[in-house]
């Protein structure tokens, strides 16, 4: 299961209703955050979760809107003595950028892990799912990214009586471990069927329309990408400073096909995105205005055997 929540859905700067840019993601009792703008702390305790478990943060740019939350939120796990390390990955720069930041949090009880994104795409193996992140089209190098959640074939069980293989060994290869018995290895390809349908979550923002989002984004079961504008008359303006519009997004969508489509990081001038849903439902109908705190769970898809 993904338990997902849009802290902040503000560009450029916060307002009173609205914080900065930030996504958290929860997997396995571990927590990944994307960006971290103004307003991120504030956010995570409006919404009642915690800090604590966040082992893994990732940054789209480094643009203040997305990462002007970091340096706070790094003192506010040091007062709380946290001793876990934690990653961070990000574009080109990262550990300059993220130390630079740190002049007002020097001294931090726990180990920083920079993973500086090669490249135009390159994809992370961490806390049992997938990221990867795929270059965007910003004024500066800017990156999305995809979380996907696999999930393993179903477990066989008149598979494994027939191969012979002991009882005590089989909820390990359910997991995907192999298995040794007095030199016979038994691996989870003998006890498991095809993979079945995992879940996948894509976000991407400051960025004009790309291949790219539309290629990683495909089949998403979310899709959480910016609508700077809702004002059809500020097209050009999207162009100028490579930033999307509402109908942008939604045509993306619909060309990667995914199941659901939020929108996020408004301009500040953007008082009610909702006004502006018409001309997105035309292009893709299972779209909707993201806003502060906006949740969802999403869960594996249940088939007729389970």
């Amino acid at each position: 299961m993904l338990d997902i929540c849009l802290l902040g859905s503000g560009g450029m700067m916060p307002l009173p209703y609205r914080w900065l840019t930030s996504l958290m993601v929860r997997c396995n009792g571990s927590s990944l955050l994307i960006d971290c703008g103004e307003g991120t702390q504030i956010a995570l305790k409006e919404k009642g979760w915690s800090f604590k478990p966040i082992d893994v943060m990732c940054f789209t740019h480094y643009h203040g809107d997305h990462i002007s939350g970091l340096p706070g939120l790094l003192l506010t796990m040091g007062n709380a003595d946290r001793r876990e390390p934690l990653t961070l990955i990000g574009p080109k720069g990262l550990e300059r950028v993220v130390n630079a930041l740190r002049v007002i949090a020097p001294e931090l009880p726990f180990e920083l892990k920079f993973l500086e994104i090669q490249g135009v795409e390159q994809e992370f193996l961490l806390n049992g799912y997938r990221l990867k992140a795929f270059r965007v089209n910003h004024n500066v190098l800017c990156y999305g990214y995809t979380l996907e959640l696999d999930r393993a074939g179903r477990f066989d069980a008149d598979r494994a009586k027939e191969q012979g293989i002991p009882m005590r060994f089989w909820s390990r290869l359910q997991k995907g471990e192999n298995q040794e018995d007095n030199g016979v290895i038994y691996t989870p390809e003998m006890v498991l069927g095809p993979p079945r349908k995992g879940l996948k979550v894509t976000y991407t923002t400051d960025t004009r329309p790309t291949d790219s989002i539309v290629e990683n984004a495909r089949e998403s079961d979310l899709f959480i990408c910016e609508g700077m504008y809702g004002e059809p008359e500020k097209q050009a303006k999207a162009v100028e400073y490579k930033h999307m519009t509402f109908k942008e997004a939604a045509q993306m969508a619909k060309r990667a096909r995914v199941k659901e489509l939020w929108l996020t990081h408004y301009s500040p001038s953007l008082v009610k995105p909702e006004e502006y849903m018409d001309q997105v439902t035309e292009i893709f109908p299972n779209a909707k205005p993201g806003k502060d705190r906006k949740s969802i769970e999403l869960d594996f898809q249940q088939d007729s055997a389970d």
